[in-house]
């Protein structure tokens, strides 16, 4: 069982006219029409005039697999004036998306089957696409006792994961892995090894000496990663490394996975595209947990995405209050969000660029990070439940956070010229988003 959960509501039926179909998974790339009826793809081909009453013209338009994100703050319970289902799962359809998985360090914390169970059913109510809900390794996120992992799995959760916070404690760590393995799920880790971190604000390099800011050497992730892999290994636990951002640290997944261990990873559209260099102006938008790394370690980045070590991307998007961000870089809370940009910021920054396929980018933010977590894997295929986003590449447009869905605004794109924009996202067979068609 898995907890995810689209709205209610009717399911779509409608053509899409002459977009260019591309599926890189089920090998399709062609200039043709999709029928959609009562929420099942039943046609990928040429469609006559009277199949529906609704008909997209998509001519010039890209039509994909929707995407799916690993990694996403929902904030509720406990903070819902950052963020909650509702708003949360707007912005993922407006972006394109139609699974997030919501991470368990909120307020109560998602350690015990009721607080998970209450989850489900407001997303029932109130979710505009899938929700796949983690539940924590650890109770209360104090990284001292094992959350009821047994009962969460019962429950649907579809990974554990202390998201924020590392399992320092290698004994309850290997007790994790044992216990997620009696359920067949992965730990999804947030690697860091706190007595290297003690105190970053940012990136331990060149610019932090220069700005005075202590600095978060890339040695506290890998030498986590490292860790976390090796009791991996050892358990042969499933296990998932969250938003990677160092060359060593890739390093490492490399060697495991030729050793055996079943490890996957992601990282993030902020880590592939930004650097350290952002820091300078001390704008707090470029503050996030892992810090922004140097251009040697995003190149590293974009290279393994691009060869598959790396095998997806996620948002980690993480909504703050303005009051959270608004102080001094120091003081400021980590993180940024991106399930409204990581599509036309990725697609302009690496795609157009000429250093990431299309191909290789629609894999990576649909099909591989579905087929990790044991989600609905969306594809555009006859019989398969309509999962689908219609993008406009061509659509030129400066990214305004006063536009979005979310309810936060600290995005670290504010301004960016892109090209790509969401038109259409159908999810779990309903209509998500829709904008300019």
């Amino acid at each position: 069982m898995t907890a995810t959960i689209a709205r209610r509501g009717t399911r779509a039926t409608l053509v899409i006219r002459d977009a260019r179909v591309l599926d890189p998974a089920a090998g399709v790339d062609a200039r043709t029409d999709v029928y959609v009826e009562k929420g099942v793809i039943t046609r990928v081909g040429k469609v006559g005039k009277s199949a529906a009453e609704t008909v997209i013209e998509a001519a010039g338009r890209l039509l994909v697999p929707g995407f799916v994100d690993l990694h996403a703050h929902l904030r509720t319970p406990g903070r819902e004036d950052e963020e909650d289902i509702a708003s949360g799962t707007a912005a993922a359809a407006a972006g394109g998306y139609v699974t997030i998985c919501a991470m368990p360090n909120t307020d109560p914390v998602v350690d015990r089957e009721a607080v998970l169970a209450s989850l489900i059913e407001d997303a029932e109510k109130d979710a505009a696409v899938r929700v796949a809900f983690l539940g924590s390794i650890s109770l209360g996120l104090q990284g001292e006792r094992l959350s009821e992992m047994w009962d969460l799995a019962a429950a649907g959760a579809v990974a554990f994961t202390d998201d924020g916070r590392p399992v320092s404690d290698s004994g309850l760590l290997r007790s994790a892995f044992q216990a997620a393995a009696m359920v067949d799920l992965p730990l999804s880790l947030h690697c860091e090894d706190l007595a290297l971190s003690a105190g970053g604000v940012m990136n331990e390099g060149e610019v932090s000496a220069q700005l005075g800011l202590t600095g978060w050497p890339c040695s506290a992730e890998a030498a986590d990663v490292a860790r976390s892999l090796e009791i991996a290994l050892y358990e042969g636990g499933r296990i998932h490394i969250a938003h990677l951002s160092c060359r060593r640290s890739l390093e490492a997944v490399r060697s495991a996975r030729a050793a055996g261990a079943a490890v996957t990873c992601e990282t993030t559209p902020h880590h592939l595209v930004l650097t350290d260099e952002a820091v300078r102006g001390l704008d707090t938008s470029f503050k996030m947990n892992p810090p922004l790394r140097t251009e040697d370690e995003r190149r590293a980045l974009i290279e393994a995405l691009a060869d598959g070590a790396i095998d997806c991307v996620a948002t980690d998007h993480a909504p703050h209050a303005p009051q959270e961000k608004e102080t001094p870089f120091e003081e400021a809370a980590f993180g940024v969000i991106g399930l409204e940009t990581a599509f036309p910021v990725l697609n302009t920054a690496l795609v157009e660029t000429g250093e990431l396929p299309l191909e290789r980018l629609i894999l990576a933010m649909s099909t591989s990070p579905a087929r990790i977590f044991g989600l609905p894997v969306p594809a555009v295929t006859e019989g398969e439940e309509a999962n689908l986003a219609l993008i406009d590449t061509e659509s030129e447009y400066r990214i305004d956070p006063s536009t979005f869905r979310s309810r936060s605004r600290n995005s670290a794109f504010t301004g960016m010229a892109v090209r790509g924009r969401v038109e259409l996202t159908l999810a779990a067979g309903r209509l998500a988003y829709r904008n300019g068609l």
